[in-house]
């Protein structure tokens, strides 16, 4: 068993999916690590869309700017943000959060289970709610693909820990900003 910081070293984007279909209970696993996930006020603020039907797959890599893999995945998960108006106090949009604490979930969860999923924010809107039936008062964060790869990842690459984090200030010389 993998480690959490193992997961998170292995996990990257996948853009190359075999067609073996994922169990289903597969899948379950999947959902239920977002199920788990946290959000604001425990509220829960979501709602997953698994497409699985090859036809709905085409239309959606369709309106994802043409990205084949993302249909040639034998699943697709809609994640929608079921309140887009709530904002927290701090002044960001809490579904945009939560839903995407849930689909890192998932990511991860993936992960363990020799999954590969793809992250897609190139999509249309109103065009991927009109296929997914999704109503105009809720959000698509994001279509998430998921299958078994069909390549091996290439590595990635991270910046340091010393360009991303300072102590005590932005500025990250521990003085006062």
């Amino acid at each position: 068993m993998k480690s959490f910081l193992e997961l998170a070293k292995a996990r990257c984007s996948t853009r190359a999916y075999k067609s073996d279909p994922v169990p289903e209970e597969d899948i379950l696993q999947v959902l239920e690590a977002a199920r788990l996930a946290p959000s604001a006020s425990n509220k829960q603020p979501w709602h997953f869309v698994v497409v699985r039907d090859p036809e709905r797959r085409a239309e959606l890599a369709r309106v994802s700017g043409g990205q084949r893999f993302v249909g040639e995945a034998p699943v697709i998960v809609a994640a929608v943000g079921t309140d887009p108006g709530r904002v927290m106090t701090c002044g960001v949009p809490s579904y945009a959060v939560d839903v995407s604490i849930a689909v890192d979930h998932m990511t991860l969860a993936a992960e363990d289970l020799g999954l590969g999923t793809c992250w897609i924010g190139l999509f249309d809107q109103d065009e991927a709610r009109r296929i997914l039936g999704v109503p105009e008062d809720n959000m698509i964060v994001t279509l998430l693909p998921l299958g078994y790869p069909a390549a091996s990842p290439r590595p990635k690459s991270r910046k340091g820990i010393e360009e991303i984090v300072s102590w005590e200030s932005f500025a990250g010389d521990g003085t006062e900003a």
